[in-house]
């Protein structure tokens, strides 16, 4: 193992924290690294960098920003691949779903770096008015400081989202990343600062919920929080960020369905459900864990999909043949377990999985697990698990099955199979959820929004919204 990691970067410089953690590979439970981080010192430090660069920062060109944010896109692409390793190898994920998720970086700073450059020609945009005695002109001002708490489940993909509308707005940030997987945002952060971005701009402290996310959300300095992370923690976040009344914004949970309807192309829907189901483990707030199968497919659908699901080849995240890793590590892979052990005791039928591959003695793996005949009341059904966990259920009707659908505290997306467009575009209509996919994977793109209804999210990420959530508005009227 190789000597500690600094994990705090403020002011442009690198320091080391006060206290050090175990970075574990999820695959193998070995230390990865050591990683120092931070408290509520070096918290205060980075606010303190970042309100001192918003003078200048605040009044740079949206070109500017945009070029930077540029250069952030091209330094990603340039380390693809040992971004991606790192990502494996932090996360248990396999190394063709690291690709996907450093992609998915690269285009979300060259679509934000474009917002940037447009903004310049949209500033101080005429008002139309009622009277000719007043003219009145629109400004978006950034925010100002800026703090953002990322979760382990995507590294650097749930970070640019925030980062990269955040830094072309024109705010100063504080960036926290997991303490889980912290290994692919300090790549990040290396990138950022070869960039060119004034000090103070980008700040970054690792280190826990406890000692670094709660002091930045509750510092007065800090105009916005957003967050993304489980629902409980979300509560304490926004109870913490209240005391100061701050703009917040919650990426929380999802407990979402796929309704396969009666005249579905089996084979689609069975490829949608193994990927809504056990893409990065089932580590996903939008993993389509509840499958609404119309009654006349179930019988064929269920043989099918357990046959699948049985197949598939869980592995090390950089063995040839894998299709599914690790979970992130033994809480969440404790917690997974503890779950399917309620199912069953809850009634529920387990027909797959539930229990570590035979032929992996370490790490935190879980076989692809299948249930149905789940009680509506159970934790199964209703709580989000975050793991390779599908629960299958039966309905007869159209308006069953949205109402299945829509009985849930979450709205975060759904999933929708079915030949005849008109029904398609009926239930997804229908459902509430802020992402319906129809005949199509869980595909996102910078450009459409990211966020759900209910309490699966207050606000939203990605799109011109993403943008917004990091701006203020100001309108200045005059007398003619």
């Amino acid at each position: 193992m190789s000597a500690v990691v600094n994990g705090v970067y403020i002011n442009g410089a690198w320091r080391a924290g006060h206290d050090v953690l175990d970075v574990i590979n999820p695959a193998t439970e070995e230390i990865l690294a050591q990683v120092s981080v931070g408290d509520a010192r070096a918290v205060t430090q980075a606010v303190d960098a970042a309100s001192a660069a918003c003078v200048g920062w605040s009044q740079s060109t949206g070109r500017e920003r945009g070029a930077l944010l540029r250069k952030v896109a091209q330094g990603v692409s340039e380390q693809r691949e040992p971004l991606m390793r790192v990502q494996s190898r932090n996360s248990g994920k396999p190394l063709f779903e690291a690709g996907i998720d450093v992609d998915d970086v690269i285009a979300t700073f060259e679509y934000y770096a474009g917002l940037a450059e447009a903004l310049d020609a949209e500033q101080d945009h005429a008002v139309a008015l009622p009277t000719d005695a007043f003219s009145a002109r629109l400004r978006r001002e950034p925010c100002g400081v800026v703090g953002l708490i990322v979760p382990w489940n995507f590294p650097m993909v749930t970070t640019a989202w925030k980062l990269a509308p955040a830094l072309a707005a024109g705010c100063c940030v504080v960036l926290k990343p997991s303490e889980v997987t912290p290994l692919a945002e300090l790549q990040l952060a290396q990138i950022i600062a070869a960039a060119g971005f004034p000090a103070g701009v980008f700040n970054l402290v690792c280190g826990t919920g406890l000692a670094v996310g709660a002091p930045l959300a509750a510092d007065p300095r800090v105009a916005k929080i957003s967050f993304t992370g489980s629902n409980a923690v979300g509560v304490q976040v926004m109870q913490r960020a209240a005391e100061t009344v701050k703009g917040v914004s919650l990426e929380l949970g999802g407990k979402s369905s796929l309704l396969v309807l009666e005249d579905a192309d089996l084979d689609l829907a069975l490829e949608l459900a193994c990927g809504g189901g056990f893409f990065n483990a089932g580590q996903m707030c939008s993993a389509t864990s509840r499958v609404l199968v119309a009654d006349s497919l179930a019988d064929e659908f269920l043989q099918r999909l357990t046959a699948r699901a049985e197949g598939i080849r869980v592995a090390d995240p950089f063995a040839d043949d894998v299709e599914m890793g690790a979970l992130i590590n033994r809480a969440q892979y404790q917690r997974v377990l503890a779950h399917i052990q309620r199912g069953v005791q809850d009634g529920a039928r387990l027909l797959c999985g539930g229990e570590r591959p035979a032929h992996l003695a370490k790490g935190y793996f879980i076989r692809p697990t299948l249930f149905t005949d789940v009680p509506l009341d159970s934790a199964l059904w209703r709580q989000e698990i975050f793991g390779p966990v599908l629960c299958v259920r039966r309905f007869t009707t159209e308006a069953e099955a949205i109402a299945l659908a829509n009985d849930s505290d979450f709205g975060l997306v759904a999933s929708v199979v079915s030949h005849n467009d008109e029904t398609a575009a009926r239930v997804a209509n229908a459902l509430q959820a802020g992402m319906v996919w129809i005949n199509a994977p869980q595909v996102i793109f910078p450009q459409t929004a990211w966020g759900g209804y209910k309490q699966s999210s207050i606000g939203r990420e990605l799109g011109p919204w993403g943008l917004a959530t990091f701006q203020e508005i100001k309108h200045v009227i005059r007398s003619n």
